[in-house]
């Protein structure tokens, strides 16, 4: 039942274990965990995704902190009730993990050619896109795209398009089905609270590299398609 929805919703990570795994949840006797994955930027930054798995994926001593990781999964969300308000959370969720050995040249892991962060999500537009230009005059789209689960859920991951993909995103309207590839990226931002102190805090979103819209009435015609590469930093 979930294989046509995985091909709605699948990524492939590579990078390295960051700290510790915590516990999650349980579900049916079965654990769950979170831990921290530090994938690199050409830029020299890197993004530092949560990953669920369980904890049939992982054997001991697997997410040592520094270990080199594959994760092949779906990026999802979830509500979080807290304080009377609701919060989207979102994390990759693991469905196969495996450990990678480690290069004597570290800077492998940096290289154009090895770097691996790749998400293709097909979904409907949920709210109008929200263009922008920064005030350098780069080109900017905010889109949430609802991405269909099975046993009638939905993951709603927010996206980040740049330059004519922005441009193109503009006039898409609500209800438009997309498919969209890019990558899993984190974002450090300000929050200012109700007591007029600031937070800082940590939004994980998509980065589209390509976008393409799909038609439903009819297959046989032809898809737009706008790709971009973008490395956002």
């Amino acid at each position: 039942m979930d294989t046509n929805y995985l091909e709605n919703n699948y990524l492939t990570l590579v990078g390295k274990v960051t700290g510790e795994k915590r516990f999650s949840h349980e579900i049916y006797g079965e654990r769950f965990y979170i831990f921290d994955l530090s994938i690199p930027r050409l830029s020299g930054n890197a993004d530092i995704i949560p990953i669920t798995v369980s904890e049939r994926l992982i054997p001991n001593e697997m997410l040592q902190d520094g270990k080199k990781i594959l994760v092949k999964g779906q990026f999802r969300s979830y509500n979080s009730y807290e304080n009377e308000k609701n919060k989207l959370i979102l994390t990759v969720f693991a469905k196969d993990i495996a450990e990678l050995p480690i290069n004597e040249d570290e800077n492998e892991m940096t290289k154009k050619d090895t770097i691996t962060n790749e998400v293709v999500l097909i979904g409907y537009i949920c709210k109008k896109p929200i263009y922008r230009q920064t005030p350098f005059g780069r080109e900017i789209a905010d889109l949430l795209l609802a991405v269909n689960r099975a046993y009638n859920k939905s993951d709603y991951i927010p996206s980040i398009a740049w330059g004519r993909n922005a441009r193109f995103c503009q006039n898409l309207e609500v209800g438009t089905r997309v498919k969209i590839v890019g990558r899993v990226q984190s974002r450090n931002y300000e929050k200012k609270l109700e007591d007029g102190t600031v937070e800082t805090r940590v939004a994980y979103e998509v980065s589209i590299g390509s976008l393409e819209v799909i038609e439903e009435k009819d297959n046989s015609s032809e898809n737009d398609e706008v790709t971009e590469s973008q490395e956002a930093v």
